[in-house]
Protein backbone atom coordinates (compact mmCIF):
# COMPACT_ATOMS: atom_id res chain seq x y z
CA UNK A 1 0.00 0.00 0.00
CA UNK A 2 1.39 3.34 -0.62
CA UNK A 3 0.69 6.95 -0.74
CA UNK A 4 2.25 9.92 -3.28
CA UNK A 5 3.48 13.79 -1.71
CA UNK A 6 3.40 16.20 -4.36
CA UNK A 7 5.48 19.59 -3.50
CA UNK A 8 4.75 22.23 -6.03
CA UNK A 9 6.98 24.47 -5.52
CA UNK A 10 5.03 27.15 -7.79
CA UNK A 11 6.97 28.78 -10.48
CA UNK A 12 10.73 27.08 -9.62
CA UNK A 13 11.84 26.76 -13.20
CA UNK A 14 15.91 25.11 -14.05
CA UNK A 15 16.14 26.44 -17.36
CA UNK A 16 14.73 27.49 -20.65
CA UNK A 17 12.65 25.05 -22.07
CA UNK A 18 13.05 24.32 -26.15
CA UNK A 19 10.42 26.75 -27.52
CA UNK A 20 11.59 29.52 -24.76
CA UNK A 21 11.85 31.89 -27.85
CA UNK A 22 8.41 31.35 -28.89
CA UNK A 23 7.23 32.94 -25.53
CA UNK A 24 10.16 35.50 -25.28
CA UNK A 25 12.02 33.72 -22.78
CA UNK A 26 14.98 32.80 -23.88
CA UNK A 27 18.04 32.45 -21.50
CA UNK A 28 15.22 32.52 -18.57
CA UNK A 29 16.43 29.92 -15.79
CA UNK A 30 15.16 31.09 -12.52
CA UNK A 31 17.05 28.64 -10.31
CA UNK A 32 20.31 29.26 -11.93
CA UNK A 33 19.84 33.16 -12.26
CA UNK A 34 19.13 32.81 -8.35
CA UNK A 35 22.03 31.07 -7.56
CA UNK A 36 24.19 33.37 -9.50
CA UNK A 37 22.29 36.77 -7.82
CA UNK A 38 22.70 35.20 -4.56
CA UNK A 39 26.43 34.55 -4.87
CA UNK A 40 27.23 38.39 -5.90
CA UNK A 41 24.67 40.22 -3.55
CA UNK A 42 24.69 38.40 -0.22
CA UNK A 43 27.74 38.36 2.06
CA UNK A 44 28.33 36.52 5.01
CA UNK A 45 30.11 37.94 8.34
CA UNK A 46 33.65 37.81 7.03
CA UNK A 47 32.72 38.97 3.70
CA UNK A 48 32.34 35.74 1.79
CA UNK A 49 29.78 34.98 -0.33
CA UNK A 50 26.73 33.78 1.16
CA UNK A 51 26.24 31.25 -1.58
CA UNK A 52 22.54 29.78 -2.04
CA UNK A 53 21.95 27.21 0.29
CA UNK A 54 19.72 23.85 -0.41
CA UNK A 55 21.67 21.10 1.30
CA UNK A 56 18.28 18.66 1.11
CA UNK A 57 17.45 19.63 -2.34
CA UNK A 58 20.33 18.79 -3.36
CA UNK A 59 20.17 15.42 -1.74
CA UNK A 60 17.34 14.55 -3.69
CA UNK A 61 19.27 16.00 -6.45
CA UNK A 62 18.12 19.64 -7.89
CA UNK A 63 21.62 20.89 -9.09
CA UNK A 64 22.01 17.39 -10.91
CA UNK A 65 18.74 17.84 -12.39
CA UNK A 66 19.85 21.64 -13.29
CA UNK A 67 22.76 20.41 -14.91
CA UNK A 68 20.70 17.51 -17.02
CA UNK A 69 18.62 20.82 -18.33
CA UNK A 70 20.68 23.48 -18.83
CA UNK A 71 23.84 21.47 -20.22
CA UNK A 72 26.14 22.48 -17.71
CA UNK A 73 26.79 23.01 -14.14
CA UNK A 74 25.25 25.41 -11.63
CA UNK A 75 27.93 28.59 -11.44
CA UNK A 76 28.40 28.35 -7.44
CA UNK A 77 27.30 24.94 -5.70
CA UNK A 78 23.98 25.12 -3.29
CA UNK A 79 25.71 21.99 -0.88
CA UNK A 80 28.71 21.40 0.12
CA UNK A 81 27.64 17.23 -0.19
CA UNK A 82 27.40 15.90 -3.35
CA UNK A 83 25.65 12.43 -2.29
CA UNK A 84 22.37 11.96 -3.96
CA UNK A 85 19.24 10.08 -2.70
CA UNK A 86 16.53 11.30 -5.35
CA UNK A 87 15.92 10.10 -8.52
CA UNK A 88 15.88 13.39 -10.61
CA UNK A 89 15.54 15.06 -13.96
CA UNK A 90 13.60 17.64 -15.82
CA UNK A 91 10.66 17.73 -17.78
CA UNK A 92 9.74 20.19 -20.39
CA UNK A 93 5.93 21.22 -20.90
CA UNK A 94 3.83 20.68 -24.21
CA UNK A 95 0.52 22.50 -22.95
CA UNK A 96 0.38 26.18 -25.05
CA UNK A 97 0.50 28.05 -22.47
CA UNK A 98 2.74 28.45 -19.24
CA UNK A 99 0.23 29.71 -16.90
CA UNK A 100 -1.03 28.27 -13.83
CA UNK A 101 -4.14 25.93 -14.69
CA UNK A 102 -2.38 24.47 -17.85
CA UNK A 103 0.72 23.56 -15.96
CA UNK A 104 -0.67 21.57 -13.19
CA UNK A 105 -3.00 20.04 -15.48
CA UNK A 106 -0.45 18.38 -17.72
CA UNK A 107 1.39 17.51 -14.27
CA UNK A 108 -1.43 15.76 -13.41
CA UNK A 109 -2.22 13.83 -16.77
CA UNK A 110 -4.01 16.60 -19.05
CA UNK A 111 -1.71 18.53 -21.12
CA UNK A 112 -3.91 22.05 -22.31
CA UNK A 113 -3.76 21.39 -26.18
CA UNK A 114 -5.55 24.45 -27.52
CA UNK A 115 -5.03 28.39 -26.65
CA UNK A 116 -6.79 29.97 -23.76
CA UNK A 117 -8.51 33.20 -24.35
CA UNK A 118 -6.45 36.78 -23.29
CA UNK A 119 -7.04 39.88 -22.46
CA UNK A 120 -5.22 42.80 -24.33
CA UNK A 121 -2.50 44.84 -22.99
CA UNK A 122 -4.52 48.62 -23.29
CA UNK A 123 -6.02 50.76 -21.15
CA UNK A 124 -9.84 49.16 -21.26
CA UNK A 125 -8.93 46.17 -21.89
CA UNK A 126 -11.84 43.92 -21.29
CA UNK A 127 -14.91 44.45 -24.07
CA UNK A 128 -17.61 46.72 -22.82
CA UNK A 129 -20.47 44.11 -23.13
CA UNK A 130 -18.80 42.22 -20.21
CA UNK A 131 -18.32 45.24 -18.21
CA UNK A 132 -21.93 46.41 -18.84
CA UNK A 133 -22.67 42.99 -17.63
CA UNK A 134 -20.93 42.60 -14.79
CA UNK A 135 -22.09 46.14 -13.21
CA UNK A 136 -25.57 44.83 -14.40
CA UNK A 137 -26.04 40.87 -13.14
CA UNK A 138 -23.69 42.59 -9.92
CA UNK A 139 -25.72 45.56 -9.22
CA UNK A 140 -22.47 47.50 -8.83
CA UNK A 141 -22.52 51.39 -9.11
CA UNK A 142 -19.21 50.77 -12.09
CA UNK A 143 -15.78 49.57 -11.95
CA UNK A 144 -11.93 50.47 -11.70
CA UNK A 145 -9.20 49.58 -13.48
CA UNK A 146 -9.72 47.55 -16.47
CA UNK A 147 -6.26 46.95 -17.37
CA UNK A 148 -3.05 45.43 -16.77
CA UNK A 149 -1.77 45.50 -13.32
CA UNK A 150 0.10 44.29 -10.54
CA UNK A 151 -2.25 43.25 -7.83
CA UNK A 152 0.14 44.33 -4.99
CA UNK A 153 0.23 47.81 -6.88
CA UNK A 154 -2.98 48.40 -8.45
CA UNK A 155 -4.56 48.48 -4.92
CA UNK A 156 -2.93 51.26 -3.67
CA UNK A 157 -3.32 53.26 -6.67
CA UNK A 158 -7.22 53.08 -6.74
CA UNK A 159 -8.09 51.47 -3.18
CA UNK A 160 -9.44 54.73 -1.64
CA UNK A 161 -11.67 55.10 -4.69
CA UNK A 162 -12.90 51.79 -4.22
CA UNK A 163 -13.37 52.34 -0.79
CA UNK A 164 -15.80 55.47 -0.91
CA UNK A 165 -17.37 54.58 -4.34
CA UNK A 166 -17.98 51.21 -3.95
CA UNK A 167 -16.77 50.16 -7.26
CA UNK A 168 -14.88 47.02 -7.53
CA UNK A 169 -11.48 47.06 -8.44
CA UNK A 170 -11.19 44.90 -12.17
CA UNK A 171 -7.87 44.11 -13.74
CA UNK A 172 -5.70 41.23 -15.51
CA UNK A 173 -2.64 40.23 -16.47
CA UNK A 174 -0.34 38.26 -18.77
CA UNK A 175 -2.85 35.12 -17.66
CA UNK A 176 -5.99 34.07 -18.73
CA UNK A 177 -7.23 35.54 -15.84
CA UNK A 178 -9.88 38.10 -14.47
CA UNK A 179 -9.34 39.40 -11.29
CA UNK A 180 -11.22 41.58 -8.62
CA UNK A 181 -9.81 43.22 -5.67
CA UNK A 182 -12.30 44.29 -3.19
CA UNK A 183 -11.45 45.85 0.35
CA UNK A 184 -13.17 42.90 3.04
CA UNK A 185 -15.05 45.45 5.13
CA UNK A 186 -16.07 48.40 2.96
CA UNK A 187 -17.39 46.15 0.40
CA UNK A 188 -17.41 42.44 1.77
CA UNK A 189 -15.84 39.37 1.46
CA UNK A 190 -18.66 37.30 0.90
CA UNK A 191 -20.23 40.23 -1.57
CA UNK A 192 -16.95 39.74 -3.33
CA UNK A 193 -17.19 36.28 -3.74
CA UNK A 194 -20.62 35.97 -4.94
CA UNK A 195 -19.17 39.02 -7.67
CA UNK A 196 -16.55 35.99 -8.56
CA UNK A 197 -19.03 33.84 -9.43
CA UNK A 198 -20.94 35.93 -11.44
CA UNK A 199 -17.90 37.06 -13.63
CA UNK A 200 -16.93 33.43 -13.82
CA UNK A 201 -20.10 32.71 -15.80
CA UNK A 202 -19.48 36.17 -17.88
CA UNK A 203 -16.25 35.06 -18.88
CA UNK A 204 -16.77 31.90 -20.37
CA UNK A 205 -17.52 33.25 -24.02
CA UNK A 206 -13.62 34.62 -24.02
CA UNK A 207 -12.32 31.03 -23.00
CA UNK A 208 -10.99 32.64 -19.77
CA UNK A 209 -9.14 30.10 -17.04
CA UNK A 210 -9.73 31.80 -14.55
CA UNK A 211 -11.18 34.70 -12.28
CA UNK A 212 -9.79 35.78 -8.86
CA UNK A 213 -11.15 37.07 -6.10
CA UNK A 214 -8.14 39.47 -4.30
CA UNK A 215 -10.14 40.74 -0.97
CA UNK A 216 -7.52 43.38 0.77
CA UNK A 217 -7.62 45.20 4.00
CA UNK A 218 -6.20 48.37 5.57
CA UNK A 219 -6.80 52.13 5.68
CA UNK A 220 -5.72 53.99 3.17
CA UNK A 221 -3.10 53.75 0.37
CA UNK A 222 0.36 52.64 1.42
CA UNK A 223 -1.39 50.38 4.10
CA UNK A 224 -3.21 48.64 1.90
CA UNK A 225 -2.38 44.64 2.11
CA UNK A 226 -3.86 41.40 0.65
CA UNK A 227 -5.33 38.92 2.85
CA UNK A 228 -5.40 35.23 2.55
CA UNK A 229 -9.25 35.21 1.80
CA UNK A 230 -8.27 34.78 -2.07
CA UNK A 231 -10.21 32.53 -3.97
CA UNK A 232 -9.71 31.20 -7.50
CA UNK A 233 -12.91 30.32 -9.86
CA UNK A 234 -11.14 27.56 -12.14
CA UNK A 235 -12.67 26.17 -15.26
CA UNK A 236 -12.27 22.14 -14.62
CA UNK A 237 -9.88 20.28 -16.48
CA UNK A 238 -11.78 19.07 -19.94
CA UNK A 239 -10.60 15.10 -18.97
CA UNK A 240 -10.42 13.26 -15.91
CA UNK A 241 -7.01 14.40 -14.13
CA UNK A 242 -5.16 12.29 -11.59
CA UNK A 243 -6.75 13.67 -8.79
CA UNK A 244 -10.25 11.96 -10.21
CA UNK A 245 -8.13 8.88 -10.88
CA UNK A 246 -7.18 8.61 -7.48
CA UNK A 247 -10.58 9.18 -5.67
CA UNK A 248 -12.50 6.68 -8.50
CA UNK A 249 -9.86 4.02 -7.39
CA UNK A 250 -10.94 4.70 -4.11
CA UNK A 251 -8.08 6.60 -2.56
CA UNK A 252 -8.61 10.36 -0.97
CA UNK A 253 -6.82 13.40 -1.87
CA UNK A 254 -5.61 15.70 0.27
CA UNK A 255 -5.45 19.39 -1.24
CA UNK A 256 -3.64 22.22 0.61
CA UNK A 257 -3.12 25.66 -0.35
CA UNK A 258 -4.82 26.44 -3.72
CA UNK A 259 -4.92 23.47 -5.15
CA UNK A 260 -8.60 22.79 -4.63
CA UNK A 261 -9.69 26.36 -6.24
CA UNK A 262 -7.27 25.19 -9.31
CA UNK A 263 -8.79 21.94 -9.68
CA UNK A 264 -12.34 23.41 -9.47
CA UNK A 265 -12.69 21.54 -6.15
CA UNK A 266 -13.23 17.62 -8.28
CA UNK A 267 -11.47 14.97 -6.99
CA UNK A 268 -10.97 16.58 -3.60
CA UNK A 269 -11.31 14.58 -0.55
CA UNK A 270 -9.62 17.86 2.05
CA UNK A 271 -8.94 20.67 1.30
CA UNK A 272 -6.34 22.60 3.92
CA UNK A 273 -6.98 26.56 3.63
CA UNK A 274 -3.27 27.80 4.70
CA UNK A 275 -1.25 31.39 4.08
CA UNK A 276 2.54 31.88 3.45
CA UNK A 277 5.36 29.08 3.29
CA UNK A 278 5.11 28.09 6.92
CA UNK A 279 1.27 27.62 7.04
CA UNK A 280 1.47 25.52 3.96
CA UNK A 281 4.32 23.30 5.34
CA UNK A 282 2.40 22.90 8.68
CA UNK A 283 -1.01 22.07 6.54
CA UNK A 284 1.26 19.42 4.54
CA UNK A 285 2.35 17.53 7.28
CA UNK A 286 -1.19 17.31 8.83
CA UNK A 287 -2.18 15.77 5.73
CA UNK A 288 0.85 13.86 6.15
CA UNK A 289 -0.28 12.78 9.48
CA UNK A 290 -4.14 11.85 8.53
CA UNK A 291 -3.46 10.65 5.22
CA UNK A 292 -4.63 7.04 4.63
CA UNK A 293 -2.72 4.80 2.33
CA UNK A 294 -3.56 4.98 -1.69
CA UNK A 295 -3.94 8.87 -1.03
CA UNK A 296 -2.35 11.67 -2.89
CA UNK A 297 -1.11 14.75 -0.69
CA UNK A 298 -0.56 17.46 -3.47
CA UNK A 299 0.53 21.39 -1.91
CA UNK A 300 0.59 24.25 -3.86
CA UNK A 301 3.49 26.80 -2.27
CA UNK A 302 2.11 29.90 -3.88
CA UNK A 303 4.60 31.99 -2.08
CA UNK A 304 7.62 31.47 -4.54
CA UNK A 305 5.23 33.03 -7.76
CA UNK A 306 3.02 35.40 -6.82
CA UNK A 307 4.96 36.87 -3.76
CA UNK A 308 8.94 36.53 -5.51
CA UNK A 309 8.49 35.38 -8.83
CA UNK A 310 5.75 38.11 -9.78
CA UNK A 311 7.34 40.94 -7.50
CA UNK A 312 11.29 40.35 -8.92
CA UNK A 313 11.99 39.94 -5.28
CA UNK A 314 14.98 37.28 -6.04
CA UNK A 315 16.18 37.87 -2.12
CA UNK A 316 12.64 36.95 -1.08
CA UNK A 317 13.05 34.02 -3.61
CA UNK A 318 15.91 32.67 -2.06
CA UNK A 319 14.91 32.49 1.33
CA UNK A 320 11.81 31.07 0.56
CA UNK A 321 13.68 28.32 -0.85
CA UNK A 322 16.09 27.86 1.78
CA UNK A 323 13.28 27.74 4.67
CA UNK A 324 11.63 25.51 2.26
CA UNK A 325 14.25 23.18 2.18
CA UNK A 326 15.27 23.53 5.94
CA UNK A 327 11.88 22.02 6.73
CA UNK A 328 12.15 19.01 4.70
CA UNK A 329 13.78 16.74 7.45
CA UNK A 330 10.58 16.77 8.96
CA UNK A 331 9.03 15.59 6.17
CA UNK A 332 11.15 12.73 5.53
CA UNK A 333 11.39 11.68 9.13
CA UNK A 334 6.96 11.01 8.89
CA UNK A 335 7.27 9.05 5.86
CA UNK A 336 5.92 5.71 5.72
CA UNK A 337 8.17 2.72 4.03
CA UNK A 338 6.23 2.81 0.27
CA UNK A 339 5.53 6.61 0.52
CA UNK A 340 7.16 8.56 -2.40
CA UNK A 341 7.41 12.31 -2.42
CA UNK A 342 7.85 14.37 -5.86
CA UNK A 343 9.18 18.24 -5.85
CA UNK A 344 8.58 19.93 -8.85
CA UNK A 345 7.04 23.45 -10.45
CA UNK A 346 4.38 23.83 -13.28
CA UNK A 347 6.12 26.87 -14.89
CA UNK A 348 9.13 29.00 -14.45
CA UNK A 349 8.93 32.88 -13.32
CA UNK A 350 12.34 33.99 -13.17
CA UNK A 351 12.71 36.96 -10.85
CA UNK A 352 15.40 38.51 -12.85
CA UNK A 353 13.74 38.45 -15.90
CA UNK A 354 12.00 41.18 -17.71
CA UNK A 355 8.54 42.18 -17.09
CA UNK A 356 6.54 39.93 -14.33
CA UNK A 357 5.31 37.06 -16.42
CA UNK A 358 6.02 33.49 -15.99
CA UNK A 359 8.63 32.50 -18.14
CA UNK A 360 8.52 29.03 -20.61
CA UNK A 361 11.36 26.68 -18.76
CA UNK A 362 11.50 23.16 -17.76
CA UNK A 363 10.66 22.34 -14.51
CA UNK A 364 12.25 20.20 -11.63
CA UNK A 365 11.60 16.45 -11.29
CA UNK A 366 12.75 15.56 -8.31
CA UNK A 367 11.23 12.05 -6.89
CA UNK A 368 12.48 10.87 -3.34
CA UNK A 369 11.36 8.43 -0.32
CA UNK A 370 12.61 4.90 1.46
CA UNK A 371 12.08 2.84 -1.45
CA UNK A 372 13.59 5.67 -4.24
CA UNK A 373 16.65 4.18 -6.01
CA UNK A 374 19.12 7.46 -6.78
CA UNK A 375 19.20 7.61 -10.39
CA UNK A 376 19.06 9.93 -13.01
CA UNK A 377 15.83 10.38 -15.00
CA UNK A 378 15.61 11.03 -18.85
CA UNK A 379 14.34 14.05 -20.38
CA UNK A 380 10.65 13.88 -19.76
CA UNK A 381 8.87 15.26 -23.24
CA UNK A 382 5.60 16.11 -21.21
CA UNK A 383 4.87 17.22 -17.48
CA UNK A 384 2.48 14.59 -17.78
CA UNK A 385 5.38 11.69 -17.12
CA UNK A 386 5.19 12.55 -13.75
CA UNK A 387 1.50 12.19 -13.06
CA UNK A 388 1.64 8.90 -14.71
CA UNK A 389 4.53 7.81 -12.19
CA UNK A 390 2.53 8.32 -9.39
CA UNK A 391 -0.29 7.20 -11.06
CA UNK A 392 1.75 3.91 -10.88
CA UNK A 393 2.79 3.91 -7.56
CA UNK A 394 -0.79 4.29 -6.55
CA UNK A 395 -1.93 1.63 -8.72
CA UNK A 396 -4.13 3.20 -11.41
CA UNK A 397 -3.31 4.58 -14.35
CA UNK A 398 -3.46 8.13 -17.07
CA UNK A 399 -4.30 8.39 -20.44
CA UNK A 400 -1.12 10.35 -20.78
CA UNK A 401 2.55 10.32 -19.64
CA UNK A 402 5.16 7.40 -19.56
CA UNK A 403 6.29 6.05 -16.23
CA UNK A 404 9.72 6.96 -14.88
CA UNK A 405 11.73 4.01 -12.85
CA UNK A 406 11.61 5.50 -9.47
CA UNK A 407 11.66 2.44 -7.07
CA UNK A 408 14.38 -0.35 -6.75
Amino acid sequence: MARAIILMLDSFGIGRAPDADKFGDKGADTLGHIVDWCAKNRKKADGTPHYLALPNLARYGLARASALSRGQELNYPISTDAAVVGAYGYASEISHGKDTLSGHWEITGVPVLFDWGYFPNKPNCFPPELITKLIAEGQLPGVLGEKHASGTEIIQELGEEHCRTGKPIVYTSADSVLQIACHEEYFGLQKLYDLCAIAYQLVQPYHIARVIARPFVGEKAGEYTRTGNRHDYAVPAPEDTLLDIVTKHGGKVYAIGKIADIFAHRGISKAYHATGLAALFAATMEAVGEAEEDSLIFTNFVDFDSTYGHRRDVAGYAGGLEYIDSRLPELEQALRPDDVVLVCADHGCDPTWTGSDHTREHIPVLFWGPGVKAQALPPMSTFSDLGQTLAKHLGCKLARGKVQPIKK
